[in-house]
């Protein structure tokens, strides 16, 4: 794919382009905390997206899209929101030139085989992989923090999403067979090895788009925000979600609704799953782990709201299983995928397992990627 997309690129532009490879992102337990401060373990990826970049000396900024195959222009005097996939090109753009990081014209071809909808997070690696084009050819030596929090901002002011910070700090701070507890308060972070030779990581998309998922995502954070200020009247150091426990959550119970307290009260379950975590990967005790990523899938689905009948029916598909440690949806949640922890002999033997039960019940194949943690961002000269 890297070679097609350089190849592509010198054939629409004819010049030598600067390529970057930008993964997808999975993440193992700690869904919906990041906007909560809380700690998240995600990884990268070794689904990506592609770029090829070259500098045009003019004010203008061309960029072809493989996926959808159409180029779309737009002048860096006129930088405003606009319908489409461009949009998180033209976010990132935005916030460099608010950042007083000048940036002239340039063209690109992006390809990729994240699947979009999946819960993979095709969003920042698009802007991971543009902003660390931009600061190789520009010089403007940004930390990759910088550049994970100004994707962060992209996201907000572009597309819209009032995403957390995991998506774009993973994309931008993967590790090959690592997994990242990142606090997403302090924004420290500590790497774990995922060191489990005789498992795989299998995602299996239901096929289901999440579209409910911008919406809802931030209906989810105002609930989650309507029960801190409940709590935060009694308890004024409490600022977020981070800082409740499930007593300071009971003395409050009252004054909020039952689906403002069942919000609430998965987040406080979940950001300590994440810690509780950690402790079995030191131990290699992935059973438990996966435990644990049945619990949260069952806190996603019946207090947080954000699964559907079809990725219920795939957790419930993977419980059957012995040779499944662990599995939950994944990402934002209303569709995408599951993620699922598989004996390596026998992964094959559950993906037809999966395939015809889920056909069988709803009339589609689902679609399965077995995959592998890989690094983060990285700029090929």
């Amino acid at each position: 794919m890297i070679q097609q997309t350089r190849e592509k690129f010198i054939t629409l532009f004819g010049k030598e382009p600067l390529m970057v490879i930008s993964p997808g992102r999975i993440n193992l337990i700690g869904e919906h905390t990041d906007y909560n401060n809380g700690f998240v373990l995600p990884a990268a990826i070794d689904k990506k997206i592609v770029y090829a970049v070259a500098l045009n000396n003019t004010q203008q900024c061309n960029a072809h899209a493989v996926f959808t195959n159409e180029t779309v222009s737009f002048d860096l005097g006129q930088v405003q929101p606009t319908p489409g996939w461009i949009n998180y090109l033209m976010g990132v753009v935005y916030q460099l030139q608010q950042g007083g990081h000048p940036v002239t014209g340039f063209d690109c071809v992006v390809a990729g085989d994240i699947p979009v909808g999946a819960g993979l997070s095709s969003s920042a690696a698009v802007e991971g992989g543009l902003v660390a084009a931009l600061d190789s050819i520009f010089g403007y030596n940004l930390s990759r923090m910088d550049m994970a929090l100004l994707g962060q901002r992209a996201e907000h002011t572009f597309p819209g999403v009032k995403c957390g910070i995991m998506d774009q700090f993973a994309n931008l701070h993967g590790k090959k067979d690592q997994v990242i507890r990142l606090d997403c308060r302090s924004l420290e972070y500590e790497y774990f090895p995922f060191n489990f030779p005789a498992y795989k990581i299998v995602l299996c998309n239901s096929m289901v788009h999440h579209s409910l998922a911008s919406s809802e995502y931030n209906v989810r954070r105002q609930q989650c925000e309507e029960g801190v200020a409940a709590i935060s009247a009694l308890h004024p150091e409490v600022a977020s979600l981070r800082d409740a426990t499930p007593a300071m959550l009971e003395e409050v119970r009252a004054q909020l609704s039952q689906i403002v307290y069942n919000r609430c009260k998965y987040v406080i379950e979940e950001i300590q799953r994440v810690q509780d975590a950690t402790h079995l990967l030191k131990k290699g005790d992935l059973q438990q782990f996966g435990q644990l990523m049945y619990a949260t899938h069952e806190g996603l689905s019946r207090l947080y709201e954000v699964s559907c009948p079809e990725l219920d029916f795939l957790v419930s598909l993977a419980k059957e299983r012995p040779e499944v440690a662990g599995a939950r949806v994944m990402g934002g949640g209303f569709g995408g995928c599951t993620i699922n922890l598989v004996k390596q002999d026998q992964v094959d033997d559950f993906i037809s397992f999966i395939r015809s039960r889920y056909q069988e019940q709803y009339g589609k194949e689902p679609e399965v990627y077995v995959t592998t943690i890989q690094d983060g961002v990285s700029v090929i000269d």
